[in-house]
Formats: C-alpha cells, sequence, structure tokens
C-alpha cells in the first residue's frame, strides 16, 4: 500500500516532468518564430504585397495569393455562417424536447467536427468539382471549406445560445412576443458575442487549411488575381508551400514573409474573439 508521503513524492515528479515538457515546447516555439520571424519580417515591403508570383524570387509577392485568400474566406462566410445559426437556432429553440431524429442530428454533428479537413476535400473534389461541374474554382473551395467549419459553427452557436438565461426567453413570451421575436430580438443579441467568437475562430481555422485547397484545384502558381468565383485561384498556405519546396533561398526568405503575413492575419482575427468574448463576460457580469 503506498503512503501518503509516496503520493507526494509521485506528484511532485509528475509536475516537474510536466514542467520540464512545457518548457521544452515554449523554447521550440520560441526558436521557430525567431527563426520565421528574423528572415520574414525584412523581406515584407510594399512591393511584396503588391506584386504577383514570380520564377524569380526578389520579384515574388503575394497579392494573387492574398486576394485569393480573401475572396475563399469572405465566401466561404457568406456559404457556412447563416446555415450554422440557423441549424443551432432549430437545434436548440425549436427542438427543445430531445428525440431520436435530433440526437442522431447533434451526433453526427459533433462527429463531423473531428474529421480530418482531408476528407473534406475528396468530398469537394468528387461533389462540386465532378458532379456539380463547378471545376477548379473558387466557388467549389468555398463549399469545401464551408462544410469544414460548418460543423463548428453550429456547435459554437449552440453552446452560445445554451448559455442566455432561460428568463430571457420567458420574460418576453409573458410579453406577448412570439418565440421568433423572443429569438430575434431577445436571444440573439445576448448570444452575439459568442456566436461572433466561433464564427471568427472557424474561419481563422479555414485560412489556415491547405489540403482540402490542393485537393480541389487550387494552384501553387498564379500571375493573375481572381475576378468572380468561377476563376482558378491559389491562397496564401499553397504559396508558402510552394516557395518552400524551392530550391533557391531566397524563396524560403519569401515564404518565411508569407507566413509572418497569415500569423498577423490569425492573430488580428483571435484578437477580435477575444475581444468579443470579454466584452460578453462584462455584460453578463
Amino acid at each position: 500500500m503506498i503512503s501518503l508521503a509516496g503520493r507526494k513524492r509521485k506528484d511532485r515528479l509528475f509536475q516537474v516532468l510536466c514542467l520540464i515538457a512545457t518548457g521544452i515546447g515554449v523554447l521550440m516555439l520560441v526558436v521557430l518564430l525567431w527563426s520565421i520571424f528574423s528572415q520574414g519580417v525584412p523581406r515584407i515591403n510594399a512591393d511584396f504585397l503588391t506584386k504577383p508570383a514570380s520564377y524569380k524570387p526578389e520579384n515574388a509577392g503575394i497579392k494573387v495569393a492574398l486576394i485569393g485568400s480573401i475572396w475563399v474566406i469572405v465566401l466561404t462566410g457568406i456559404i457556412a455562417v447563416p446555415v450554422g445559426i440557423a441549424a443551432a437556432i432549430y437545434l436548440e429553440e425549436y427542438t427543445r424536447k430531445k428525440n431520436r431524429f435530433t440526437e442522431f442530428i447533434q451526433l453526427n454533428i459533433s462527429n463531423l467536427a473531428g474529421v480530418p479537413s482531408i476528407v473534406y476535400g475528396l468530398l469537394g473534389l468528387a461533389v462540386f468539382v465532378r458532379t456539380f461541374g463547378m471545376g477548379r474554382s473558387i466557388l467549389a473551395a468555398s463549399l469545401t471549406m464551408a462544410l469544414l467549419i460548418l460543423p463548428m459553427v453550429i456547435i459554437v452557436s449552440q453552446e452560445a445560445l445554451r448559455a442566455v438565461p432561460r428568463s430571457f426567453r420567458e420574460g418576453s413570451l409573458a410579453l406577448g412576443a412570439t418565440e421568433w421575436q423572443t429569438i430575434r430580438r431577445q436571444v440573439l443579441p445576448a448570444a452575439g458575442p459568442g456566436i461572433f467568437t466561433g464564427i471568427i475562430l472557424s474561419l481563422s481555422r479555414a485560412i489556415g487549411e491547405t489540403a482540402p485547397l490542393i485537393i480541389v484545384g487550387a494552384v501553387t502558381y498564379a500571375r493573375m488575381a481572381p475576378k468572380s468565383i468561377s476563376d482558378p485561384f491559389t491562397v496564401l498556405p499553397i504559396q508558402i508551400y510552394n516557395w518552400s519546396s524551392e530550391a533557391k533561398e531566397e524563396f524560403k526568405v519569401a515564404a518565411a514573409g508569407a507566413i509572418v503575413v497569415l500569423m498577423v492575419a490569425l492573430l488580428f482575427m483571435n484578437s477580435i474573439a477575444i475581444y468579443l468574448r470579454s466584452r460578453s463576460q462584462k455584460r453578463a457580469g
């Protein structure tokens, strides 16, 4: 039988090991970030942001990839956000009495949230690119990415709706409002910061994805920026992958610069999510 002192020694050993592992992980992350930023920041200038890709590393820029990323993310949000919020409202507000159908839907949404992104890429290739004949276009890519982030949008929106006090609904209904008026004027405004936080985090995941877009046909080299949803495209993660695979060291420096731009965009989106969450918590408190 293990004594109390022996258990305390094991707990301390476990804590020390966890601390060492955390320190090693943080150190590796700092070294990686320092390597990327030290190479990438000097490469970023006006020409780098406004010029298209080039076979000459000194002339290479991220304009086309940046515009392609904006096209894909905006269209993905337009498709996924209304559908995700509507599904969350239905599951959380209109089906309070759970049945086998709603439980089946909820279980599958939870399972789909954990499916690897490359599976969504294969689905998008089979359904949107080939079956519906959309080709290797921004629309096909955006629909694929919308499927990827849709489970996350639904789950986070449900959690935000569930956090709204029941008294909001009961008070509104007691004053004569309909169920939809209660949802639209009371529940959704109260749950808004939480929903927006989930949307931004979902889009942050989408902006960094590479595998699904490669499968649905994003090009690795593009000189012309897309002008419509049916045009071919490339995005920043694919541009980074392409430059990183080049033999010339100058392309790797350009890739580091593109990584810095992508990280800044992600940090900006995550900062908005943190601000909205803090604002929501202050209001609730």
